[in-house]
């Protein structure tokens, strides 16, 4: 596999330097276990998260979607809605962050340690040796990202990393959100690499001029056919890098 040189690396997590199996069998299980008691209790500070809740929940409904609505005042409206976007998997920016706090009790407390491939602390220590930045691009909020490594199964992978991204950046599948992050970077589309498992987020960022790998890592969702840079592991990478 050839790899175009690149001047920052840019990560998606689940799938790709995380099992899959850790976000649906530990993550998301966590934050729906604890959900309606999480709400109850912080309601009071949580008066941000709930906006952003009541808002998609007004879009939601604009679509002709059956999302129940949401009083910022009501926080068994809030679960009501919550749990409708959990069962769907949505993607909004409210809920990721809901989640993010609501895990972020179970990582501070020790019931959740991040889970990370053993080749993804190889290949951010090679890209720190080569004085390559790494960022994370993910749809769970920063927060969440920042708990994830830094409280790894492998220890706190924080002081690899160089920043975050996450909805508010705007959405994984739309180039314009990678074209954001060449820029924030310094850099232009074609000096970044981004690293993922998802189709959809690799045809943005090459339709934005970023380059885009794709992980077939174990329980990963099979790929149609393609043509960009394919890898069962970040081996390839740590060679270049190496090199």
């Amino acid at each position: 596999m050839m790899i175009p040189p690149f001047g920052a690396l840019v990560l998606d997590i689940e799938g790709t330097t995380t099992p899959i199996s850790f976000v649906h069998d530990t993550l998301f299980p966590y934050a729906a276990e604890h959900l309606d008691d999480f709400i109850r209790q912080e309601q009071q500070e949580l008066g941000e998260v709930f906006s952003l809740l009541a808002e998609q929940a007004q879009k939601d409904r604009a679509q002709g979607l059956d999302a129940p609505a949401v009083q910022v005042s009501d926080a068994e409206s809030v679960i009501a809605n919550v749990r409708w976007q959990m069962a769907r998997d949505q993607k909004s920016t409210g809920l990721k962050q809901l989640q993010g706090k609501i895990w972020k009790a179970g990582y501070e407390g020790g019931e959740l340690k991040g889970e990370v491939y053993e080749d993804t602390v190889r290949l951010l220590r090679a890209c720190e040796r080569a004085s390559i930045p790494v960022c994370i691009y993910s749809s769970g909020s920063i927060q969440a990202q920042k708990l994830l490594f830094g409280h790894s199964t492998r220890g706190d992978l924080t002081a690899h990393l160089s920043g975050y991204y996450d909805t508010t950046t705007g959405p994984k599948k739309q180039a314009a959100s990678y074209e954001l992050i060449a820029r924030a970077l310094g850099l232009e589309p074609k000096d970044v690499l981004f690293a993922t498992d998802h189709i959809d987020e690799a045809r943005a960022a090459h339709q934005a001029g970023v380059t885009a790998l794709l992980l077939v890592r174990p329980g990963n969702a099979a790929l149609p056919e393609h043509d960009f840079l394919v890898s069962e592991t970040f081996e390839p990478l740590i060679a270049h890098l190496e090199a």
